[in-house]
């Protein structure tokens, strides 16, 4: 039995967040403030180009502009962090406001011996190691399940952790959730080359093996 806590990602630059600010208004109805995000309806979360425009970008100082609030500093706070920032923001203007913050940016990538390497986005609060590989088709053939590689970026620069897919361990791992813009890297078997080429291998033999036994024969059958 493991008993482990999700970690609180710290925002960083670059990072796109969803601001969702809901209020009532006098007529009763509840209506959206950031008519800018509103426009795009419910192809905002079907392409990359939707969120980069409807989006708040988090520049390189650490500041997201916001219309009527003007910059906020959001870098290393977390996603709580920022909506009770944000929701103080609007509590000081409207009464009854409900404010929601994500993170858009929550990007992936899985390469090496998987099935279906590539890049995804996460759109859920978390991210497992496991789920990642799953994403990617699991496994492949040739894979090492015991030697998985996931890069992380920090601020202070790249770290890499290494992981067993086979020991539960990996349930206590720090790379056991991901972060935004991890990397995992299937390592291949030592003898994935031989592998691959052994059923050519194999036909090679057995077209050698036949010539020489047809020789042989043709031999046995002259001398006689």
């Amino acid at each position: 039995y493991f008993t482990y806590e999700i970690p609180g990602y710290k925002v960083q630059s670059r990072d796109i967040l969803y601001i969702d600010i809901k209020i009532l208004n006098t007529e009763g109805k509840i209506e959206n403030i950031l008519q800018g995000v509103n426009t795009y309806g419910q192809s905002y979360m079907q392409g990359e180009a939707n969120q980069y425009l409807a989006g708040y970008p988090v520049d390189r100082e650490g500041n997201i502009l916001m219309p009527l609030f003007g910059k906020l500093k959001v870098a290393d706070l977390t996603l709580s962090e920022i909506r009770e920032l944000v929701q103080h923001k609007v509590d000081s203007v409207y009464n009854y406001a409900y404010t929601d913050v994500k993170l858009l940016s929550f990007r992936f990538t899985v390469l090496g011996e998987a099935r279906n390497p590539g890049s995804f986005v996460n759109y859920n609060d978390y991210l497992t190691v496991l789920e990642a590989i799953g994403r990617a088709g699991g496994v492949g053939d040739y894979g090492r399940r015991d030697r998985v590689l996931v890069v992380r970026m920090t601020t202070g620069g790249s770290v890499t952790y290494r992981v067993n897919l086979r020991d539960k361990n990996i349930l206590t791992s720090p790379a056991y959730f991901l972060m935004p813009n991890d990397v995992v890297i299937i390592e291949p078997e030592k003898h994935k080359i031989f592998n691959m080429n052994l059923p050519t291998v194999s036909f090679v033999i057995t077209t050698v093996s036949s010539a020489i036994t047809t020789t042989l024969l043709l031999i046995n059958y002259f001398k006689k």
